[in-house]
């Protein structure tokens, strides 16, 4: 026997000499070749010289690879490049050079990745697929052909190249070399272009791999054909378990599905015993991931015959809190969910008007109406870094998500001109103007003007109680050296964010409440439910409400580069299949908000009234930032229940929609839960997010949204999202009547007012849902008053 190994180091890499020796005890003759076989004439000179020694090719095996762990929208171009040259120029190279006649054997190594996919293997993936096509033309052409699409031997454990765990927990299993010896002679002998030589625990693996997207490729797999009857059995048999579990008192019902959960949750994660698990431990802490968290879903969804979301395990994320979830669903005593909503106590419930609105978002909008222009035709306002922060775009940036400080995305929604300010009109020094954080310029100039659009004289309401209440976060101000000789004394009171809402009191002698608070991208909304609490138990008479984000330093973007949350080309993707991560904006909102009789008797505009609201929080969810579903639903209950509405009286939801990939679909989920069930099926919800046009304006976001909305209603028209190449997969859009508004369409005629929904979700898990209904007709109604 007569063995040719070539490697581009050939006899001096480490380990030949051995290998020969080893190889010569065993009976077999070897040389080690120093011959790259990316190179065509490398190549060709050891075919040559083989030829020359009278040494004929009878069989070739190439197993040349270069492994990188990249997903495609991670890996560059010549990265990919290189991965892929290793395995298919070396293959070109054979196939052109060898005499086809002579050959007793051509042999591929492939990989299952390339038959079945590896998400965090892109190039990879592409190169073995390439092999096995390779292996298909060499057939159709008469030649010999066989392409080994490899599982993972256990020496590629020894050798570090995959995380053991992660590999166990998604089926794949370590292969003995031995018995991937005897699956090698297998493939020698049988009649195929392409098969594949894998141990693959089918129990586990395939629920995992059609978890978001069923698929037959395995369908002849004799394993996954009994697997795909016992699941169907199972299934069949989930009303015989939920009869069963009505048939039991309370307390059973609740030991009987805690024994299921653990049991399955500890045979996910390869436990012997379901008592290693805590009935309050959160799934998370207990090594769960995504993989697991989608087996564990299956699992369960076929013991009880429940149609059960991917997200069940960041949904309900300890034991006890997806038992009372599951006991539910099958019909035991109501959950939280589904039990009454909890009402609250107020002194008059009547309606809020919205009177006024007046913002600053990026694209140049200096008023809702050119926010209307912009969203009603497509626009699309992000940019690239601003000019006057002193931001080093060119140092800032590097594709590389770990590279400490740097940003791999450097567009964003931006007020270009925020240094401009008037500070003598509002009777400030330049001194403290200069101390002072832009934030609070802008919400002098748009609190100034949202009492102006109202024809209200600020002048007149000094004295009165008139309440303020501004979402607020970014105190990084100085951070960017934003200050000078003189200024320290003012830097205090410029930067803390309670004076976001004081500067305003003051300015304005507003004798209301003055409240900044930071519920991060869900402030402007929470400080408008605050608002609204405020003038219907009369601690107000009048309210502004809203919020203000300027990133004065780069330092959000570094950030959230450190967590992936951004998304390279800084668009936001709402709901979309391509989502990949939020753009980072900034704005300015406020709304001037009075009780509707208030507003009639005043001779003040209507614009939209307030029919209800609603916040609350994700409590233990999955993790400090995680959304969470259930508490999504809650808040929507609850806002109608304010409301006194149904889902069916609502026609658009205004969503938070950033454009994550997790964020988006555990929001679809909720409003499917909700406005998606019992609707007519020819008129359904229609979703849609404004972060798409101007970015996420974090603590400016939520009224963004309600100012969208109201101008929307009041031109009958729903504007389109943008960058939407599909709805996304990880959302089951079959489960409810919403549909996702991609294109400008007229807002949906029902013989009664129009009515909207706005939704808002902070990063520490504070929720706030609004629901906004078209303006009444006012007989009779005052012109408004005009500014003196």
């Amino acid at each position: 026997r007569d063995l040719v190994l070539t490697s581009r180091r050939g006899d001096s890499a480490p380990g030949a000499a051995e290998l020969v020796a080893e190889l010569a005890e065993r009976g077999c003759t070897a040389t080690v070749a120093a011959c790259d076989v990316t190179d065509r004439d490398a190549v060709a000179a050891l075919l040559d010289r083989l030829a020359a020694e009278g040494r004929t090719v009878r069989s070739v095996f190439h197993t040349a690879a270069v492994i990188e762990l990249q997903s495609i929208d991670e890996t560059s171009l010549d990265a990919f490049a290189k991965v892929v040259h290793a395995k298919t120029a070396g293959a070109a190279h054979l196939d052109e050079l060898l005499d086809d006649d002579q050959l007793d054997a051509f042999v591929l190594y492939s990989s299952t990745a390339g038959l079945w996919g590896s998400g965090r293997h892109a190039a990879y993936v592409a190169a073995n697929a390439h092999l096995n096509a390779l292996a298909e033309h060499r057939r159709a052409r008469g030649a010999r052909a066989t392409a080994i699409s490899w599982g993972i031997w256990a020496d590629d454990m020894k050798l570090g190249r995959v995380d053991p765990g992660q590999i166990r927990r998604s089926g794949l299993v370590f292969m003995n070399p031995e018995l991937a010896l005897a699956g090698l002679r297998g493939a020698l002998d049988a009649d195929e272009g392409v098969l594949a030589v894998a141990d693959v625990d089918w129990d586990r693996y395939h629920p995992v791999f059609t978890s978001s997207r069923p698929t037959g490729l395995f369908e002849d797999v004799p394993d996954v054909r009994r697997l795909t009857e016992e699941t169907e059995a199972r299934a069949a048999g989930g009303g015989e378990f939920a009869g069963r579990l009505r048939a039991l008192p309370a307390a059973e019902q609740d030991r009987l599905l805690l024994d299921l959960v653990r049991s399955e949750a500890a045979t996910v994660l390869g436990h012997a015993s379901p008592e290693v698990l805590s009935e309050r431990r959160a799934f998370r802490d207990v090594g769960f991931d995504s993989l697991t968290a989608v087996d564990l879903r299956n699992r369960l969804a076929a013991v009880t015959g429940l149609t059960l979301p991917s997200t069940l395990v960041f949904d309900y994320p300890d034991p006890l809190t997806l038992v009372a979830h599951l006991r539910g669903l099958v019909g035991g005593p109501g959950t939280e969910d589904d039990g009454p909503v909890r009402t609250t106590a107020a002194v008059d419930d009547e309606p809020i008007a919205i009177v006024a609105m007046s913002c600053r978002y990026p694209g140049g909008i200096t008023s809702p109406e050119a926010l209307w222009d912009l969203v009603a035709a497509g626009g699309d306002a992000i940019t690239g870094f601003p000019a006057d922060r002193g931001w080093d775009a060119d140092a800032l940036y590097d594709p590389d998500p770990d590279k400490p400080g740097t940003t791999y995305s450097t567009q964003g929604g931006f007020l270009h001109d925020v240094a401009d300010f008037d500070a003598a009109f509002f009777g400030i020094s330049p001194r403290e103007a200069l101390a002072m954080d832009p934030q609070q310029r802008l919400l002098l100039e748009t609190g100034w003007e949202v009492l102006e659009r109202a024809g209200i004289d600020p002048a007149t309401l000094r004295g009165s109680l008139t309440g303020t209440f501004i979402g607020a976060s970014y105190q990084d101000y100085t951070a960017g050296g934003a200050s000078s000789e003189g200024a320290e004394g003012h830097l205090i009171t410029g930067t803390i964010s309670s004076v976001m809402s004081g500067r305003l009191a003051y300015t304005f002698g507003l004798e209301g409440p003055a409240v900044t608070l930071d519920t991060a991208c869900s402030s402007s909304l929470v400080a408008l439910h605050l608002a609204c609490q405020s003038l219907r138990n009369g601690e107000s008479t009048l309210a502004l409400a809203g919020g203000v984000s300027v990133m004065a330093t780069p330092s959000a973007f570094t950030g959230f580069s450190r967590q992936r949350a951004m998304a390279p080309d800084g668009r936001c993707k709402a709901y979309a299949e391509g989502a990949d991560g939020m753009s980072l904006a900034e704005g300015v909102g406020l709304v001037l908000v009075e009780r509707l009789s208030d507003a009639r008797r005043n001779g003040h505009p209507v614009l939209a009234v307030i029919r209800g609201s609603a916040v609350n929080q994700d409590g233990a969810s999955n993790g400090l930032t995680a959304p969470n579903g259930p508490s999504q639903a809650r808040v929507i209950r609850q806002a109608l229940s304010n409301a006194n509405l149904t889902p069916a009286d609502v026609d658009v939801v205004e969503g938070h929609g950033t454009g994550t990939a997790l964020g988006d679909p555990i929001e679809a989920q909720a409003l499917l839960a909700t406005y998606g069930q019992g609707r007519p099926a020819d008129r359904p919800l229609l979703l849609g997010s404004v972060k798409s046009n101007i970015g996420h304006t974090q603590m400016a976001s939520g009224i963004a949204g309600v100012m969208k909305t109201v101008m929307a209603m009041r031109h009958g028209t729903v504007p389109p999202t943008l960058h939407v190449d599909t709805p996304s997969s990880h959302v089951d859009w079959n489960s409810g009547a919403i549909d996702l508004a991609t294109d400008t369409v007229p807002w949906p005629e029902t013989g009664r007012p129009r009515r909207a929904a706005v939704s808002s979700f902070g990063l520490s898990g504070t929720n706030v849902h609004t629901v906004v209904e078209q303006a009444p007709d006012t007989p009779d109604a005052e012109q408004p008053r005009t500014a003196p």
